[in-house]
This record gives structure tokens, C-alpha cells and sequence, in this order.
């Protein structure tokens, strides 16, 4: 009876201390000023556009889905110009869609993005309340795809031989180079199976990047690199560690590494070249 005793005194101490622990807690979280974002991807052969966008507070209410949705997110009557080999490129404040990306801009050019690499392409842009935004990029040379092997499993798996693809290339000598390797099944507006970031630090010469065995006979697999600017790595790599952190309530905060320069704060995005190479395998026996 005694061990009882101290039993159940024991367990009310834990639940009197436990009941305490459990106070609510209120953080002053600091005002947040309104910023933008922006979004530009050079592609040769591709019009010149860009997105431009109003940044909210974490905890902000989403916009209504009607017709004022588009007018709280974007941020429209903004001044944008991009200068390449003193031509001045003035994107006009109009709204498109990409059905083949199903991505939308906001401000657009009708001419052409030349496929001029390694040559400064300059962004200008003065918002509607008078913030600068100014950044410096180029286009790189494509890496070419080597080849792409399909192989397949030794033995089969519910009746089904699954294949994989194994994509190779050469990596550019003497000089530090960054990819973004992107796998689609199918279609290239489907969600990627495989898409990261990566760099040739631990690459000697020939570089491989292989699948799961995944794939089944008649698939389409679009296998695409991309040759990327240490800007446009850095903004992926801690984009992906930002929205990481969201879902970890014990990581440390990540800021976006952003290659924008401005006279405001609460300025982030990316302006960069897109050059990459595809191919496509459609598996077979």
C-alpha cells in the first residue's frame, strides 16, 4: 500500500507540473513592410518576361479568388526595362499565360531573347512608388547531353520489367559549374520526378545522373540539365532550405539568396539565364 501511495503522489506531481508547462505563449512578431518579388528566366528563343509579385506576411489571409485576386498578388505599373548590347528592351505591364509551362507573366516583351551567351544582360525596373531594382546576368552555353541509357531491372516485379534512365554528359574543365538536373514522365508541365540542384566539386570529367527503376514500356521520360549560374544555384538552394525549414517547427530560419539590388528592403527574386539540353527516351524492350 505504501508503494501505491508514493505511486499516486508521484503521478500528481507530473500532471500539477505537467498542467503548468502548458501556458500559451504570445510572440510579438516584428511589423512587416510590404516587398516584391521577381521572377525573370532569359530563354533564347522565347519572348522576354518576367513576373513581378507582392510579397505578404507569413500569416497573411490569401487573397479572395475574384476578380481583385490578381490585383492584391501582382504588383502591376511598374517601369521594366532590359538592356543587352546597348538595346533597351521595354516589357510592357500585360498579363500571359505559357500553356506549355503553365506559367503566367506580368510584364512582357514581343521581341526575342537572342541566344547571345556569356554576354551582361541588365535589368532596369522602377516600381509604381518609386523603388529601384537592378541586376546584372548572362545566358551560359548549353552542357549537351552525351547520351541517355535506358536499362532494365533483371527480373520483374508484379509481372512488370521496370527500366530506369541513366543521363550523361561532360563536365566544362577548369572552370566551377552548377546544374539542375529535372526528370518528367510523359509531359514537361507534369510534377517532376526528379528535380535538384547540384555542382561539379565532386565530379572529375564525366558526369552521370541516373533514375529509380521506375519506368514502365511506352513511357515518355523527358531527361533535361540545366547549365546554371551561381546565382540562380544559390537562389534554388536556399529557396528549397526555406520551404524545408516551414516544415520543421525546430529549424533555424533561411533567408532567399537573391541576385536583385535595390534602395528598398524586402526586395528578393531571381534574373537569370535558362540554358539547358533534353532528351527524349521513350522506354522499350
Amino acid at each position: 500500500m505504501k508503494f501505491i501511495h508514493l505511486l499516486y503522489i508521484a503521478f500528481t506531481v507530473f500532471m500539477v507540473t505537467a498542467c503548468d508547462l502548458e501556458q500559451e505563449i504570445n510572440i510579438d512578431l516584428p511589423d512587416f513592410e510590404r516587398g516584391i518579388v521577381v521572377e525573370c528566366y532569359l530563354e533564347p528563343g522565347k519572348p522576354f518576361r518576367l513576373l513581378m509579385s507582392n510579397a505578404e506576411p507569413y500569416f497573411a489571409p490569401l487573397p479572395p479568388l475574384d476578380e481583385t485576386f490578381f490585383d492584391l498578388l501582382l504588383a502591376d505599373s511598374a517601369e521594366v526595362n532590359i538592356v543587352h548590347q546597348g538595346t533597351t528592351y521595354s516589357l510592357q505591364n500585360i498579363l500571359s499565360f505559357d500553356t506549355d509551362q503553365r506559367k503566367f507573366f506580368n510584364y512582357v516583351a514581343p521581341q526575342i531573347v537572342p541566344a547571345n551567351y556569356n554576354i551582361d544582360f541588365d535589368l532596369n525596373i522602377v516600381t509604381k512608388d518609386g523603388r529601384t531594382i537592378t541586376a546584372t546576368t548572362t545566358i551560359l552555353e548549353p552542357i549537351t547531353i552525351d547520351s541517355v541509357i535506358v536499362e532494365f531491372e533483371d527480373e520483374p516485379r508484379n509481372d512488370t520489367l521496370f527500366a530506369r534512365t541513366l543521363t550523361y554528359f561532360n563536365d566544362i574543365p577548369d572552370q566551377r559549374n552548377f546544374f539542375r538536373r529535372m526528370v518528367h514522365v510523359s509531359s514537361l508541365d507534369s510534377i517532376p520526378l526528379q528535380d535538384f540542384s547540384t555542382d561539379d566539386r565532386f565530379v572529375q570529367d564525366r558526369v552521370v545522373f541516373g533514375t529509380q527503376f521506375e519506368f514502365a514500356t511506352g513511357d515518355t521520360v523527358f531527361n533535361t540539365i540545366f547549365h546554371l549560374n551561381e546565382d540562380h544555384y544559390n537562389f534554388l538552394e536556399s529557396t528549397q532550405n526555406a520551404v524545408n525549414g516551414n516544415f520543421n517547427p525546430f529549424g533555424q530560419p533561411s533567408p532567399i539568396i537573391s541576385n536583385l539590388e535595390s534602395d528598398a528592403e524586402n526586395i528578393i527574386g531571381i534574373f537569370t539565364g535558362l540554358s539547358f539540353d533534353q532528351v527524349i527516351s521513350i522506354i522499350e524492350e
